[in-house]
């Protein structure tokens, strides 16, 4: 394709567009109905631009020794920075997305390919309708960032859901799980309650700001049955351009309170952005 060009397409759930990123030769922006939903560079698969997005790879990063492959599972496709990034981080790794708008997985698969030898296998599905039919004990790590529109959907945010998941992640496995709110974060503690119900082990990580109050924003949430490296999650995350903080243990129960386990008839989706709080212009 032209580099130098954007591609505007509609997509099953709204208008998706790649703009090309003037800094950096082949790396591209997508943005659905111009929220911005993943950074891709082409000749780096290594480039996570979006903080969040670092702060997950931080943790892929910590889950295994330095190369050693993983079985991931990633519900919500987007542009596929992190499976590229698993792929060019852990060769060999084996991974499954799962995205429901396959117009927009078309798209991404057309106009940014993934490296020859990614084994990295793209399904057009519901996450949670998929992730009920997946195997027991098939995956080493698995990553919700399911946004419908600028919103988790309900239907990812109960018990039986968390149970599914843990039920596909082997012994020593990690949920991982994109998350966005603003105090007095009733979802996030709602979320937090609620994966607590199944795994042993929580970490939050989260920029000061968001946990503080003062604005709206992403926090990515770890779960585990086995203790996660704490230690080395706060030496990387305290080096990042914005640096977060790594909450687990008796500060992460307290912030969690008396939040309740998230039951599927009382479900909620998360809540809905201010304006402005992930646009672009």
């Amino acid at each position: 394709m032209n580099e130098s060009l954007p591609v505007t397409r509609a997509v099953g759930h709204g208008t998706a567009k790649l703009m090309p990123d003037v800094d950096r030769e082949r790396a591209w922006l997508l943005t659905v109905d111009g929220a911005p939903q993943s950074y891709v560079d082409l000749d780096e698969p290594a480039h996570l631009e979006f903080e969040y997005i670092r702060r997950l790879g931080h943790v892929l990063d910590t889950l295994a020794e330095p190369g050693h492959p993983l079985d991931a599972l990633h519900l919500g496709g987007g542009a596929l920075t992190l499976p590229r990034y698993l792929a060019a981080t852990r060769p060999g790794s084996r991974q499954d997305v799962v995205e429901f708008d396959r117009e927009l997985l078309d798209l991404v698969a057309e106009q940014l390919p993934l490296p020859k030898g990614a084994d990295v296998t793209l399904h057009a599905a519901d996450a949670r309708a998929w992730l009920e039919a997946a195997p027991d004990a098939s995956a080493d790590v698995l990553v919700a960032d399911v946004f419908g529109g600028s919103r988790v959907p309900a239907h990812l945010t109960s018990v039986a859901y968390a149970r599914e998941a843990a039920r596909v992640l082997r012994a020593d496995g990690v949920y991982l799980g994109n998350l966005a709110d603003a105090a007095p974060f009733a979802f996030l503690r709602s979320q937090l309650a609620t994966l607590g119900t199944v795994f042993e082990e929580l970490v939050l990580i989260a920029e000061p700001g968001v946990l503080r109050g003062r604005r709206f924003g992403n926090a990515v949430l770890a779960a585990a049955h086995r203790p996660l490296d704490i230690a080395a999650l706060a030496r990387r995350t305290a080096a990042d351009a914005f640096p977060a903080r790594v909450e687990h243990g008796a500060a992460l129960r307290n912030f969690t309170g008396g939040a309740r386990p998230v039951r599927d008839a009382d479900a909620v989706p998360s809540p809905e952005p201010p304006d402005g709080a992930f646009g672009i212009d």
